[in-house]
């Protein structure tokens, strides 16, 4: 059998040739591909010259470029157009991946040649990067083992390999259940409160499935309005349980024995390589560097957040009483949240939608990597996709291609939750060439119904700028290795592009520019946009304890705190104890459909987005000293995006801003100041 993977892509840009790729062309692929990985091993060990930087480092750098797109191709399939067939196949091969990377990191004679080049070499004839390369090999083989006894080896083999087979099955559990529960109404007056869109939209998805009424389901599209608008309560309560008890019910999706399990493995391997706690050997490749750092700035925030929390919700209590309601539970915190929204600012969600049309918003993303970095989005028809929905960019820069961008936004059943950007291909220069990186967001926003194109809320277009920021920071990479290059930085620092570009959903001049009614043209009113500027802060003080109680919930699993007879239902429930505002919902937990850090890779650093918070806080109060469209701004921020891991995060920061980032900047934005 012919198989597209393991031959050259005769397509625009060496694009994945998705038309062409079946199902089953990729485990023979990728165990080829392994086996063709390991030669390029083999031949590095084998050289008998000197081990120096360029026969070893920069060698190892180069292996299994091609195993590397085949394998990202696959697992992003994984995510955003699964079924059956290909979970069962992630399954069988995160396993087998897991064990061909400890094959490289605990090759014993690789090791030698690596630490040979490490201790020996005269780091004054490499450059910067060089060095930086040189750095983070040695290191990402003692952090991987390479100094273990034969015995110790074999017990890290295998944990690696279980955690590979658990992370993706706390994955897969979480999408089943997402997918398997609807809401079936078939009664409009339990309906209340529910604008015309959404009811649209339930409607579509009744007739989807055959059914008459409504339906709603756990996918963010729906599950948020509902929770926002729905007078009734009772159903919004049902809602909210389906959504928390996802993966923590008594049935084969069941997340609370992974999750055990997965900390645990952690925890040993951890141990293994001389590291108290997982979050210790985490935190040592990260700007914050400790976990007493971490808990030390989590519980300074919770101080400053929790009395202004305290009054948000004291307020939202009030509404509810009017309704006959105390105290006020978790499933009423949209509801009521909303209503006061619209009393405090005037301001409606449901109001502003119109204005937002998706391609509007896209479009105003490009203007502003216009603006700032002289960047056009060209649409490309002649790139092979995964699914008819995707769209692809070819993306340019001063008349010359810089990457692709590849775009889905809508959810399906084979799409998992939530929004991120991946790269199906880094950046890096080869033989004196740039090979220009291509980058995919995916996303969850609602689809277009009948003649009404995708409205977006508020919160999904600031939703669209952020992973947009993350799609810049792969797309404007330029460096020489690709393990260096784009988000390849530190975890508490790759948050920085994404947040940062959030900003500019908050101002005036730019919302101007692209909030227009999608039917008649007509802008945005100024007072409304004032009014979105002038709620930024709305909830803040809520929104943050949420934060901090997700990072308090990662820090606890990953020092060691779980222990095995407490419930994990009971466990997180103590643990973010302080930050909790509303009564505990018994029966419920986020933790088994946590999958930022028992699936992702936030394993202790969830903490990371608001210690980015910091960052892009302080970095957009530097453009706004002086322009936010500022020419040379936008030129010192664009070389820290495009230097990618080739510097330390810190002092690529300091040569940007002049000096380390300062809190004030947030805590002004935050409205947390008193």
């Amino acid at each position: 059998m012919e198989n597209p993977l393991l031959k050259p892509f005769n397509t625009p840009f060496e694009s994945v040739p998705f038309s062409t790729i079946k199902e089953e062309h990729y485990k023979p692929a990728i165990l080829q591909l392994i086996d063709e990985a390991k030669q390029e091993i083999d031949s590095i060990v084998a050289n008998p010259d000197t081990p120096d930087f360029a026969n070893t480092i920069a060698a190892l750098e180069r292996t299994g470029a091609r195993l590397n797109i085949a394998s990202a191709t696959f697992f992003n399939l994984d995510a955003a157009e699964t079924n059956d067939y290909i979970q069962q196949l992630a399954q069988e091969l995160s396993p087998i991946l897991a064990a061909y990377s400890n094959d490289i990191m605990l090759n014993e004679g690789l090791f030698q040649q690596v630490k040979q080049v490490h201790d020996q070499m005269d780091k004054t004839t490499l450059t910067d990067e060089e060095n930086r390369l040189l750095d983070k090999t040695y290191k990402g083989f003692v952090r991987n083992g390479a100094l273990l006894s034969p015995e110790a080896k074999t017990e890290l083999r295998d944990i690696d390999k279980r955690l590979a087979t658990l992370t993706m099955k706390f994955s897969q559990n979480v999408l089943q259940e997402t997918n398997a529960y609807q809401l079936h109404v078939q009664d409009k007056e339990q309906l209340a409160g529910l604008p015309d869109s959404i009811l649209a939209a339930a409607k579509d998805e009744a007739e989807k499935r055959s059914l008459e009424g409504w339906v709603f389901t756990l996918h963010f599209p729906s599950f948020v309005p509902f929770m926002k608008y729905a007078a009734n309560r009772e159903m919004r309560k049902e809602l909210y349980l389906a959504s928390a008890t996802r993966a923590l019910k008594s049935n084969e999706y069941n997340n609370e024995g992974i999750v055990r399990d997965i900390v645990d493995l952690r925890a040993r391997r951890a141990n293994l390589l001389g590291f108290g706690t997982h979050a210790d050997f985490v935190l040592q490749e990260r700007m914050a560097s400790s976990p007493l750092l971490v808990f030390d700035f989590l519980h300074d925030l919770l101080q400053k957040a929790k009395p202004h929390a305290a009054e948000e919700v004291a307020k939202l209590q009030a509404l509810a009483e009017a309704d006959g309601i105390s105290p006020i539970m978790p499933y009423d915190h949209a509801y009521y949240a909303e209503k006061l929204k619209e009393a405090t600012f005037n301001l409606s969600e449901e109001t502003l939608k119109p204005y937002f049309p998706l391609p509007q918003v896209l479009e105003a993303a490009f203007d502003a990597a216009s603006r700032l970095y002289g960047l056009v989005f060209e649409l490309r028809t002649d790139i092979p996709k995964y699914h008819p929905e995707v769209t692809v960019y070819e993306v340019l820069e001063n008349g010359e291609h810089k990457a692709l961008l590849y775009t889905d936004w809508h959810p399906r059943e084979g799409k998992r939750a939530g929004a991120w950007m991946t790269a199906y291909r880094g950046q890096r220069i080869e033989n004196g060439m740039q090979v220009r990186p291509h980058i995919s967001i995916v996303c969850n926003f609602a689809r277009p119904t009948g003649d009404t194109p995708s409205l977006l809320t508020f919160n999904e277009v600031t939703t669209l700028f952020h992973e947009f920021g993350h799609a810049l920071h792969g797309m404007m990479a330029d460096t020489v290795y690709e393990s260096l290059s784009g988000t390849n930085v530190y975890w508490d620092f790759v948050e920085l592009p994404s947040q940062f570009m959030e900003n500019y959903c908050y101002e005036q001049e730019f919302l101007r520019s692209f909030a227009r009614h999608y039917q008649t043209g007509e802008a945005l009113p100024n007072e409304e946009i004032d009014k979105i500027v002038a709620a930024a802060n709305f909830m803040e003080g809520y929104q943050t304890m949420r934060q901090l109680g997700f990072g308090l919930l990662d820090m606890a699993y990953h020092t060691g705190k779980l222990a095995d007879d407490t419930p994990i239902e009971h466990f997180e429930k103590d643990t973010i104890r302080e930050t909790q505002l509303y009564p505990n919902v018994k029966g419920t937990a986020q933790s088994p459909s946590f999958s930022h850090i028992f699936a992702g890779g936030y394993s202790a650093g969830y903490y990371s987005y608001k210690w980015a918070e910091v960052l892009d806080a302080d970095a957009f109060a530097y453009f706004k000293e002086t322009s936010i469209f500022n020419p040379d701004t936008a030129a010192r921020f664009k070389k820290l995006l495009s230097s990618g891991g080739t510097v330390d995060p810190m002092e690529l920061y300091i040569q940007f801003r002049g000096r380390k980032p300062e809190a004030d900047a947030l805590l002004k934005r935050a409205g947390l100041t008193t």
